[in-house]
């Protein structure tokens, strides 16, 4: 049995876990602290709970993104410490990934779109399918407007999961959907199966999955859009 400690802070929803010897522990932070506070008590506290060290660990796996900019480097650059310090790789695992495990679940559905807010009138977006549990990539993460969204559908019928703010169009009622957000228990699920398939990284080749380019506008590309308006 693998040991994986695991953390999703690409949303709002941050959360910890730890899958040691097939039993899942986890914790969710609450409203009132910020990711880069209160994440590493949360591992601490899994760590004790379950009476393992952290080198004790196989991996650490965390939420790569698409998300939020802040929480995704505060991901990376915690477990990049933890794994420098206890001499472990990392699994990244694309968030969106994430959130079509537990729809797997949660809606009976094995062919899922994942939708997640991007802010600034776009979406985070990608098309998964699962055959005989192996999740298969059918549309790969993008950035785009969600009306721009082309489900495949020669797969059969998609579900939609969507994040926290997401609305779909009228276009897309003719499709089910379900409300989720993603969660470092299917982050350590995925980071054990990617384990298994030697798909872990020395901690400093861990990355964040960015689909913006542009964080901001610099104070001279500001002062030129100012000048055309």
């Amino acid at each position: 049995m693998t040991t994986i400690l695991a953390i999703e802070t690409s949303t709002e929803l941050a959360s910890a876990a730890l899958l040691v010897d097939g039993q899942m522990h986890s914790r969710e932070l609450s409203g009132v602290q910020t990711h880069s506070q209160g994440i590493l008590p949360a591992l601490q506290s899994l760590l004790s709970e379950a009476g393992i060290a952290l080198s004790e660990c196989d991996a650490l796996a965390f939420g790569c993104g698409p998300g939020a900019f802040t929480g995704i480097r505060t991901a990376c650059g915690i477990v990049q410490g933890l794994a420098y310090g206890a001499e472990l790789n990392v699994v990244p695992v694309v968030s969106l990934r994430a959130m079509a495990l537990a729809a797997l679940t949660e809606a009976k559905a094995d062919n899922l779109i994942c939708v997640l807010d991007a802010r600034m009138s776009e979406v985070y977006w990608a098309q998964y399918r699962f055959v005989e549990g192996v999740c298969e990539e059918l549309s790969p993460p993008v950035l785009a407007k969600i009306d721009d969204i082309l489900p495949r559908a020669d797969q059969g019928i998609p579900c939609f999961v969507l994040g926290t703010g997401v609305i779909l169009p009228s276009r897309f009622d003719q499709y089910p959907s379900i409300s989720l957000m993603p969660h470092a228990r299917q982050v350590a699920e995925l980071g054990s199966q990617a384990l298994v398939n030697k798909q872990d990284v020395p901690a400093e080749l861990a990355q964040p999955l960015y689909l913006r380019n542009k964080i901001a506008l610099t104070t001279v590309e500001r002062n030129l859009v100012q000048g055309q308006k």
